[in-house]
């Protein structure tokens, strides 16, 4: 599933080409893809000749502010899922057979939704709700990782508590928004520690070096435009580049890029998890 620096790389994409251009219609290809209204027809009545102002990020979500003779036309909400893409496209382009929405702008361009396995949701929220009343996964997040509500002192309460794997923890959206299988495992990694220690055993020295390492790889991660391990992709269809420097996700039996002991992986709630058994304790 696409993580916080591959939501980000797409959001910061869609802004530099799509902002103040009229949606001049659309297609809908597969009707499921649309989470609300119930309504195909009201979907794309509420996006067309909408312009696009503002692309946001909240966690793994996108939203986009739209306007209508510069009044407010709701949002048009997203979330890719397991293998979503928002491709911006000449509409010449021959269409996929995985392609679920086609938004249609001037200058024979295109914005599509293209998911393989048809997870993802897309969502138009009018303008007299907030995003969260009708994408209901909003309000179970947490803070942002780079907001001043994600600080030590908030991560130290989390943990104070709770007798599970650190994995697991981080892996709670409600703990912290946007962190995945990919970044909790290159965190704990930087951090040195393994993935199996339980939140409420980890000193504060070892805290406060998770608390910046989550901070660092998802920097690290955004500045390579995102991880390509399966099907993410940028507006454009370029690979992200973060996975070919990655410290231990996805390399089990590689040697560790600081110590050369191969790269362990083990099951921890139906997901994997890798770590390094010298670098990590």
């Amino acid at each position: 599933m696409p993580e916080l620096p591959e939501v980000e790389t797409v959001r910061r994409g869609l802004s530099r080409v799509t902002l103040y251009q009229p949606i001049r219609g659309g297609k809908v290809l597969l009707d499921r893809s649309i989470a609300h209204p119930v309504s195909i027809e009201d979907f794309l009545s509420a996006v067309s000749e909408a312009e696009i102002t503002a692309w946001q990020r909240r966690g793994k979500y996108l939203l986009a502010v739209l306007t209508r003779h510069q009044q407010p036309a709701g949002w048009l909400g997203c979330h890719l899922r397991m293998t979503g893409q928002l491709l911006w496209v000449d509409q010449s382009m021959p269409v996929s057979s995985h392609c679920r929405v086609r938004l249609f702008f001037d200058d024979e361009r295109e914005l599509r939704y293209v998911d393989q396995r048809t997870f993802g949701r897309l969502w138009w929220v009018p303008p007299d709700k907030q995003p969260a009343e009708i994408m209901t996964g909003l309000q179970r997040l947490g803070p942002e990782p780079f907001d001043d509500e994600f600080s030590l002192s908030y991560l130290q309460s989390w943990f104070k508590q709770r007798q599970r794997p650190v994995k697991n923890a981080l892996l709670d959206q409600a703990m912290v928004a946007g962190v995945g299988n990919i970044y909790a495992d290159e965190a704990l990694f930087l951090s040195g520690i393994r993935p199996k220690v339980q939140c409420d055993r980890i000193s504060q020295a070892r805290l406060k070096r998770l608390h910046t390492s989550i901070r660092k790889v998802l920097t690290d991660s955004i500045e390579a435009g995102g991880t390509t391990f399966s099907d993410f992709r940028d507006i454009h269809g370029i690979n992200g580049n973060y996975g070919g420097v990655a410290w231990v996700y996805d390399r089990e039996d590689e040697p560790c890029r600081v110590c050369s002991t191969p790269i362990k992986r083990i099951k921890l709630a139906g997901r994997s998890a890798h770590y390094c058994p010298s670098c990590q304790k």
